[in-house]
């Protein structure tokens, strides 16, 4: 079977797509920082700053999935933090493709994560497809530059695809599992005014997806990586709450309180858009959980 290199292996996605591939026979390696011999997956060190990755990892691949990359909500948007989201992404691709270049090695697809921020910090009625053009924002630009990276592996006739992925919905941390705390403790909030539409996968679609585009050679280019289901924020805090069987009290964290802690970063809260799954379906993928009233009764 094929040999799969993949960066940031070690997130939430990471960590469960390496053992969904591995189930499907494929042979699974990580490119890390450090070497962490507790993992059962081969480890090959990288250093993006030094722009060092150690050859083998790369003669071995015969596709790359490129996960790796600074969390946008990890820390306040400071100057020197929206740098590092950047850097994470984009720098660590040009690596990779640096070194494919180098060594001359064929890859037979470059497969990279990128996010429904493409489409900018905005909340409306509009249904976004791939098509659309990318917003005018912080989360818009690292979004174009993360995908421009990517399709620069074309130059090397390698198949190019990018997952704008929504928010990842598992049961051990991300989004549900922040959340699910506060529901059972009958604290749950809302943000703004929870009219806010919130992109959601569940997290066995999306590495069903990555698997996909391993497998199906004419998936080329971007797709949006959410479920069909169209909801906003307040409508699932209630199903959630409704699937933990707590009430749907849910006071409102107003908006200028957000703006004063989180800053900039605050848009992430209280900004959400829709976005259209029916590219993928008519690629023939087909979805385990199309809404999240499914999604979460897995989850709990």
């Amino acid at each position: 079977m094929a040999t799969i290199l993949i960066t940031g292996g070690s997130g939430l996605l990471g960590k469960q797509l390496c053992n969904v591939l591995q189930a499907k026979g494929f042979e699974v390696c990580v490119l890390s920082r450090t070497k962490n011999q507790h993992t059962k997956f081969k480890t090959y060190l990288w250093d993006v700053e030094k722009e060092e990755i150690e050859e083998e990892a790369i003669l071995k691949a015969d596709y790359i999935i490129h996960l790796a990359g600074e969390s946008v909500a990890a820390k306040r948007w400071t100057k020197k933090q929206k740098q590092a989201i950047l850097d994470s992404r984009i720098k660590s691709a040009d690596l990779l493709l640096k070194k494919i270049k180098q060594l001359n090695k064929p890859i037979k697809a470059f497969i990279t994560a990128s996010g429904v921020g493409y489409y900018g910090a905005v909340t409306s009625n509009h249904l976004f497809t791939e098509t659309d053009v990318p917003a005018n924002d912080f989360l818009a630009h690292t979004c174009v530059l993360w995908e421009a990276a990517a399709d620069k592996f074309a130059t090397t006739k390698t198949r190019v695809v990018k997952l704008r992925t929504g928010i990842v919905l598992a049961k051990t941390g991300g989004f549900f599992a922040k959340l699910r705390l506060p529901v059972k403790l009958f604290c749950a909030v809302i943000f703004g005014n929870g009219k806010q539409f919130l992109p959601w996968i569940h997290i066995d679609d999306v590495c069903n997806m990555y698997l996909k585009a391993i497998e199906d050679a004419e998936m080329q280019g971007a797709y949006n990586a959410a479920a069909p289901e169209q909801i906003n924020l307040k409508q699932f805090m209630q199903q959630m709450c409704a699937a933990l069987k707590r009430p749907a009290i849910m006071p409102a964290v107003p908006a200028f309180l957000l703006n004063l802690i989180f800053g900039e970063m605050a848009v992430i809260f209280l900004t959400g858009s829709a976005v259209s799954s029916e590219k993928i379906l008519k690629q023939g993928f087909k979805f385990k959980f199309e809404n999240s009233k499914d999604a979460l009764r897995d989850l709990i």
